[in-house]
């Protein structure tokens, strides 16, 4: 196993993620803990000594769960991460009571790492308000010795992050965010690891395969690859695209087989980052896979003059592509949310004024109305 310095502790480069553990009959609240010990207990034999979990997993279950596991080994022989839930609003007035529950839940004094959870743009000014005292709460936390290190998580946009920096960027130690091969660009991975080197923060990674679907290739793109490193798997590529970014220092899996978990150490075994021919076929394979769903807009916001209705459309085409390339999640609902009733695909009256000064020819009624079609689909599938 592969092990990275930070601040004079070594972490295993791979970390384990309590988001994804097996579970029964497909309800995500009933963790299959038979199995799921068994991934925590291989992961430690395999040297995996980070382990990261949070409120909301498994429905409140993976806290639990993962603190039954970690039980059967000394509390100094790994590293537990959790984090502040606010992601829901109605949280923030009650961050102590929570901390103080998550300590119960996960059998623990202490954590290693707390993170303040999934800053975005619809929670960003409920983290910077001091009538919910989080930070100042967290910090004191840190220096009763029941938080190690502090940082935070975040899918926002790149204004949001700068904010939280601004204001609290002087007590984060590290900062995690999604990143992979087709999230350099897409999802302006690129500039936020330059922000991260900006404040010193090394960088932590969620959704290095993107949920899955940088492990599974076409075979045109296979074929790219096979002939740059014969051998070498789709999941394989994408770990290895990490290992060459500099300043990331902890990959975070959610590994729910041992088929996985077992690859994933075979492949964290060695570092083996790409060279710039490699580099550069990978991205050209995701401007490809990008371009086949994504809605050309350079937002050049002509488009924004002419509509009756005031929609921000270069936004709504962002959000658009990254809807239909990742086929539901959670970023483009948290992001809609922000810009309120009014301002939404559905407040699109089809009027085609924008179009008539688009220099992209794009059909933007069509888009808001397939964009619409889309999250009412997604809302019933959650019914």
């Amino acid at each position: 196993m592969l092990y990275q310095n930070f601040q004079n502790i070594s972490l295993s480069s791979l970390g384990f993620g309590g988001m994804r553990l097996p579970v029964v009959d497909g309800d995500d609240g009933q963790i299959d803990e038979e199995k799921a010990k068994a991934l925590i207990d291989s992961a430690i034999y395999e040297g995996i000594n980070y382990f990261d979990t949070a409120w909301g997993y498994h429905k409140g279950q993976s806290e639990i769960f993962m603190g039954k596991a970690l039980t059967a080994y000394p509390r100094d022989s790994y590293f537990l991460a959790s984090k502040f839930p606010g992601y829901d609003t109605a949280n923030f007035p009650k961050v102590q009571a929570i901390f103080e529950k998550q300590l119960e839940k996960c059998q623990t004094p202490y954590f290693d790492f707390y993170l303040f959870h999934n800053v975005n743009e619809s929670n960003i000014d409920f983290y910077l308000n001091p009538k919910y005292g989080v930070r100042d709460y967290l910090v004191e936390q840190q220096r009763l010795g029941k938080i190690h290190h502090l940082g935070f998580s975040t899918h926002a946009e790149l204004p949001t992050i700068r904010r939280f920096l601004e204001a609290y960027g002087d007590d984060m130690e590290f900062m995690q965010i999604q990143l992979n091969w087709i999230d350099w660009t897409f999802q302006q991975a690129k500039e936020k690891v330059a922000l991260a080197k900006a404040y010193g923060l090394p960088v932590w990674v969620m959704e290095p395969l993107r949920g899955g679907k940088l492990a599974d290739l076409s075979d045109d793109a296979m074929a790219q690859l096979e002939a740059l490193r014969p051998g070498v798997s789709a999941a394989e590529w994408g770990f290895r695209f990490l290992q060459t970014v500099p300043g990331v220092q902890m990959i975070l899996s959610g590994m729910s087989t041992i088929g996985q978990l077992g690859e994933n150490c075979h492949i964290f075994a060695k570092s083996a980052p790409l060279n710039q021919e490699e580099w550069d076929t990978l991205q050209k394979i995701a401007k490809a896979m990008i371009s086949k769903e994504e809605v050309p807009c350079t937002a050049c916001h002509y488009c924004v003059e002419h509509c009756p209705q005031g929609l921000d459309i270069p936004k709504l085409i962002a959000l658009y592509n990254e809807q239909h390339f990742t086929g539901g999640g959670f970023i483009v609902p948290t992001r809609l949310k922000t810009l309120g009733a009014g301002h939404l695909p559905c407040d699109c009256i089809g009027c085609r004024s924008c179009e008539k000064v688009c220099p992209q020819n794009i059909k933007i009624a069509d888009v808001m109305k397939q964009f619409n079609a889309e999250l009412l689909a997604n809302d019933r599938a959650k019914i």
